[in-house]
């Protein structure tokens, strides 16, 4: 059975969760190796702020990059059908024939660092006939709520409300593959990243007991 995708607990582990809603999207519950969500978390939330607190910068590129080949391991020697490719810079468009856009038609997920106020971490999970990317967005929102940032009001982002195990925007491709600082923009490319998660062909060879706490 399939998860709903999961929203953030604080204001900087939306790298993890982006990357444990990746695994979520591509594989039912039964299949998702406890190790997995206990390396992601372990992984991640490796930067220090001004004060040198830990954390509180959210997750390094260096440490995306780093997960992806553990993950590409994991997958080799725990037989896990996934593999994952970590892009940065100009590779990180969202243009026809580009690996990102390619790899959305293939169904795979994912992850880019885009701009919501400060860099920030969400999961693509495909495309729309209409030129538009479905994501979900970790950083949970309510368009009722007095504070609801204005800057979503806007025809470029649509909230999605029917698809909790898929997405919870509809964004423009034209807006994310912009080079600028406002919502959902992907900024100047050579602060890109990107991490592409496919489900492969190779058939699983483990079993996961049920286990319920």
């Amino acid at each position: 059975m399939k998860n709903v995708l999961n929203y953030q607990t604080s204001e900087y582990d939306c790298g993890p969760v982006s990357f444990l809603n990746g695994v979520r999207y591509l594989f039912d519950r039964e299949e998702i190796f406890p190790d997995i969500v206990k390396f992601i978390m372990l992984y991640t939330l490796d930067t220090y702020n001004t004060k040198g607190e830990l954390c509180r910068r959210g997750t390094s590129a260096a440490a995306m990059h780093y997960l992806t080949n553990w993950m590409n391991h994991f997958a080799e020697t725990r037989c896990f059908p996934i593999h994952c490719e970590f892009l940065s810079g100009d590779e990180v468009t969202l243009l026809p024939g580009s690996p990102v856009y390619e790899a959305l038609k293939r169904g795979a997920a994912v992850q880019v660092r885009l701009i919501l106020e400060c860099p920030h971490y969400v999961l693509l999970t495909g495309l729309t006939d209409d030129g538009r990317v479905l994501l979900f967005d970790p950083y949970y929102e309510e368009e009722d709520d007095p504070e609801f940032d204005e800057e979503y009001r806007t025809d470029e982002i649509h909230f999605l409300y029917d698809m909790p195990k898929r997405a919870n925007r509809s964004v423009s491709i034209e807006r994310l593959n912009r080079t600028g600082s406002d919502y959902y923009e992907m900024s100047d490319p050579a602060l890109r990243e990107a991490v592409i998660m496919e489900r492969t062909m190779a058939e699983p060879c483990f079993l996961i007991e049920p286990h319920a706490d």
